[in-house]
């Protein structure tokens, strides 16, 4: 089983059966915050662990940096503490919207912390259970373990480095947003419309067949090669709205094996924090 990306539903239960993973449900709702964790009371897959988006995979606390900062180490130590991980644990990830809310997050935030063997589910829940694969209900209770991890801060981009990197034009900016929302035409969330000036759209949605799966690493290298042009992966960094979509593409390019690049964590709820920071519309 590639435990790096991601990994099937088939593969999951094959590596269930043989023990040593931990299963995490990243169900989340941004209209309602308790809804995932409500779902997974009435199903989830066996042994499954829950992972709340605004409790164990953020610090809603934080001003200035989005709508989802990064946690705090103790806090995400804590959570995995809870759901009984310990290093040499695998870990595969899941979500009800194709890993976007909040798989990826928590692969992402994983590999921060220095933790490699672990992937996401391709398709997520829906396939899970389109394949006829077992579910369970209640809440499990793991043996809590003794954990301490610290997330790799230097592996992101802020704002000091960001505008740094757009002043040089050395940096290509893959904003994972719908295309309505990066070009202005709407904005559901967040107090201003538009995008950062330069950033490239490419909507996380572009990444999966219509099944919910992603696409052959073959057809997401080539579409991520016609952004790119000449440049390397890792002159890539990734934004969306708080953070969290952002991922799903650093997922793609990871899974094409176009490794190194980034996620601009405040992203745009981060960037219109600040007034003073240009806003542009349109294509």
């Amino acid at each position: 089983m590639n435990l790096a990306t991601l990994v099937t539903g088939a593969e999951l239960a094959q590596r269930q059966a043989r023990g040593n993973v931990l299963v995490a449900d990243c169900r989340f709702d941004l209209a309602d915050a308790g809804k995932g964790e409500r779902e997974h009371a009435q199903a989830h897959i066996p042994g499954a662990v829950y992972f709340h988006l605004d409790r164990d995979l953020s610090d809603l606390g934080k001003r200035g940096l989005g709508r989802h900062p990064l946690p705090h180490d103790l806090v995400f130590s804590a959570a995995l503490a809870r759901a009984g991980w310990r290093p040499g644990v695998d870990v595969v990830v899941y979500d009800d919207a194709q890993g976007a809310l909040a798989g990826a997050r928590m692969w992402w935030l994983l590999r921060l912390a220095g933790v490699r063997n672990a992937a996401v589910l391709d398709g997520g829940w829906a396939a899970w259970r389109d394949a006829g694969l077992p579910v369970e209900s209640g809440v499990a209770t793991p043996a809590e373990t003794a954990v301490q991890l610290n997330l790799d801060r230097a592996q992101v981009v802020w704002f000091d480095e960001l505008e740094r990197r757009r002043a040089s034009g050395d940096v290509l900016l893959i904003d994972a947003r719908a295309a309505a929302r990066y070009r202005g035409e709407v904005e559901p969330i967040d107090a201003v419309a538009g995008h950062v000036p330069d950033a490239r759209n490419r909507p996380f949605a572009d990444n999966l067949e219509r099944d919910g799966r992603f696409k052959p690493r073959e057809h997401l290298r080539r579409e991520f090669e016609q952004l790119l042009g000449t440049r390397p992966a890792r002159d890539v960094v990734h934004m969306c709205g708080s953070g969290v979509t952002a991922c799903h593409n650093l997922l793609a390019m990871e899974h094409a094996g176009l490794a190194g690049s980034r996620v601009f964590a405040p992203s745009w709820s981060g960037w219109i924090s600040d007034a003073s920071r240009p806003v542009a519309m349109g294509s």
